[in-house]
């Protein structure tokens, strides 16, 4: 039997989130995945090994979703064949510019979450902002949507147009799941 392991980073903040209470979310995340989680937590390096390299990926998936903000129950999602995580530099549209990424960051956020929490629920994801960073997890054609709709607020669309894009997106395949329903 091959044995593979991944080395990864997560920021130090996170390493906590990831072992979970008593190490209870990281030997869950074993057991799930097959794999065997070694964690230093003075660095936040990772080291992920088995035996089953698609398992491996998932739980590198994991672990990288984890270290962008998702609390671990919804990181889990990528146990699901058809669910992908996203990770959107925000530095890719602010350069080294803290006050940008800022803006940034608010923007993607909205006032309250309202902005966010919109993205989720017309696409179906979960979206973690964090750091230099915005991740989302769900199945690809709905993280597409919602990188989407990142891309446009972090570009500098307006957010009603955003909200619009996905509106339509949202009443579009409600008209499609009809027809197959119909068709079907």
């Amino acid at each position: 039997m091959t044995t593979y392991s991944y080395e990864l980073k997560i920021p130090l903040e996170r390493v906590a989130v990831l072992i979970g209470k008593e190490g209870s979310a990281k030997k869950q995340l074993e057991e799930e995945t097959k794999t065997k989680i070694d964690v230093d937590s003075k660095e936040g390096d990772i080291t992920v090994t088995g035996e089953d390299a698609l398992n491996l990926f998932t739980a590198r998936e994991i672990i990288k979703a984890v270290g962008r903000g998702f609390n671990p129950e919804i990181a889990k999602a990528l146990l699901k064949q058809d669910n992908v995580l996203e990770i959107i530099n925000i530095q890719d549209y602010t350069g080294k510019s803290k006050d940008s990424q800022q803006r940034l960051k608010g923007r993607v956020i909205g006032k309250n979450g309202k902005t966010r929490e919109l993205i989720e629920e017309l696409t179906d994801t979960n979206v973690s902002v964090y750091g230099k960073t915005v991740a989302i997890i769900g199945n690809p054609e709905n993280t597409s949507a919602a990188r989407k709709a990142v891309d446009m607020l972090l570009t500098g669309s307006m957010h009603s147009a955003v909200y619009q894009m996905l509106e339509k997106r949202r009443a579009m395949m409600k008209r499609q799941e009809i027809e197959d329903e119909f068709n079907g």
